[in-house]
């Protein structure tokens, strides 16, 4: 007979652990629920926070004296600009022609082993001589010629003692140029020269010295008094130095060296200098052969200036300092030696206020460059009032005059490139001698059949 099992002593306290088990999951999921939901509520919040914090606080950029909101798009503009075009630059040129001589390379090409020479302040001689080589306002035929370009290169002899420019081979130079070319050619003789065309893109032009008093005591010398010389050098009153036709050109600086500046610089950023300058200043000017470096302008600007926190005023040279003229509002051109500055050109293409302190300067391609419209001009005895003279432009006309300056076509109109583009520096030297076609013997020769 089998006898019925006895109930377990221990079977309510299986039923209590396994309701009591029952009840533990129940709140595992639960919690799980509430962590997850915690975690997207946090997830929300947080999203939401930072996107009313940007609409909050986000403002879009506003002018202001220190602030370039333009100035990316002409950066861009001069960076992205080809050097190449469809149209032939001639076509806009009259039919320009001109005839390049072929000169021995003790004249040109032999300077060139010297990496300087194709690319200091002085370098427009062989920027003008490669454009013309490349461009198709070149001929082949020098009886179709109306111009003849002698590619002397007189700026690139540097001395080894302080590293500058020595010009005093250059009146022998250019001379034995000619000789050789009124020997061998018949056109300098038939004209005497007043349809050849030479650069000299150094203090005083064709002059060739670097202190006025001596250039202008030795004036032009008399087998150029009939060329025409493209210089660098111009002021607007009778000046012994400008006694020969000539055209007044921008100083060489590096398209290159202008482009990587832009492209690797803040463009975007604030000009947060307000008055910049680099170069030579001197506490205690020389007095050499009567006069003093830069008239004294640069030492007054110094000394009135160089504790002013407005101002960025440095002695000493520095390979960057082209991305400093980047970051300032007014950029000081004072005179030299001479009254033009490579500033000039370097403050217009970084998009810098110039200020022109040089009394009487001409400045290149007038008919291009409105330098009115873009610049801030002051007299040398007006330069210790430079700070307040500059504060009334920031407060007035500030905006107006960067509208002007950052115009593509006013950077374009002073660099000079190894192809000629229609309105560039070598384009700039081309118009202003279409003005001057009447020193053609060969459209005079064709006039008259």
């Amino acid at each position: 007979m089998i006898e019925p099992k006895k109930q377990s002593k221990n079977r309510g306290f299986y039923v209590r652990m396994k309701l009591l088990n029952h009840n533990n999951g129940g709140n595992r999921n639960r919690g799980l629920f509430c962590y997850r939901y915690f975690k997207w509520v946090l997830w929300f919040s947080l999203s939401f926070y930072f996107f009313a914090s940007f609409l909050f606080n986000h403002k879009p950029n506003t002018i202001s004296k220190t602030t370039v909101p333009q100035y990316s798009k002409a950066s861009r503009a001069l960076i992205e600009y080809p050097e190449t075009q469809n149209h032939r630059v001639s076509d806009s040129l009259n039919g320009l022609k001109i005839y390049v001589y072929d000169l021995p390379s003790k004249y040109n090409s032999d300077w060139l082993s010297n990496e300087r020479c194709s690319n200091h302040l002085f370098a427009s001689e062989v920027a003008i001589h490669k454009a013309l080589l490349n461009s198709d306002v070149r001929t082949f035929d020098p009886y179709e010629a109306d111009f003849f370009f002698v590619p002397v290169y007189v700026s690139c002899n540097f001395s080894t003692v302080n590293g500058f420019p020595a010009i005093g081979h250059a009146r022998s130079l250019i001379s034995s140029a000619i000789k050789l070319i009124s020997s061998e050619f018949t056109f300098w003789n038939r004209s005497s020269g007043s349809d050849h065309i030479f650069v000299a893109s150094h203090d005083f032009g064709s002059c060739f010295h670097t202190l006025e008093d001596v250039a202008m005591a030795d004036g032009v010398p008399e087998f150029l008094r009939k060329s025409i010389i493209l210089q660098t050098f111009g002021v607007k009153y009778d000046h012994p130095c400008q006694k020969a036709e000539h055209i007044v050109i921008p100083p060489y600086i590096s398209p290159e060296s202008v482009r990587k500046t832009l492209a690797t610089s803040d463009v975007n950023g604030r000009r947060d200098i307000f008055a910049f300058f680099r170069g030579k200043m001197e506490v205690h000017p020389k007095n050499v052969s009567g006069r003093f470096y830069s008239k004294k302008v640069r030492t007054v600007i110094l000394k009135k200036y160089g504790n002013d926190r407005r101002f960025y005023l440095r002695r000493h040279r520095f390979i960057g300092y082209q991305s400093e003229i980047l970051r300032s509002t007014f950029c000081l051109c004072p005179l030299g030696w001479a009254p033009w500055s490579p500033r000039l050109v370097e403050s217009v293409v970084l998009g810098c206020v110039p200020v022109i302190i040089a009394d009487g300067i001409d400045l290149p391609f007038s008919s291009a460059v409105p330098w009115s419209e873009i610049s801030v001009t002051v007299a040398e005895k007006d330069v210790g009032k430079l700070g307040t003279i500059l504060e009334n432009v920031a407060a007035t006309n500030l905006s107006t005059i960067q509208q002007k300056l950052w115009d593509p076509r006013i950077s374009r109109a002073l660099l000079f490139h190894d192809r000629t583009v229609e309105g560039d520096a070598t384009w700039q030297v081309l118009h202003a001698l279409t003005e001057k076609l009447s020193r053609s013997h060969h459209r005079s020769r064709v006039l008259s059949e």
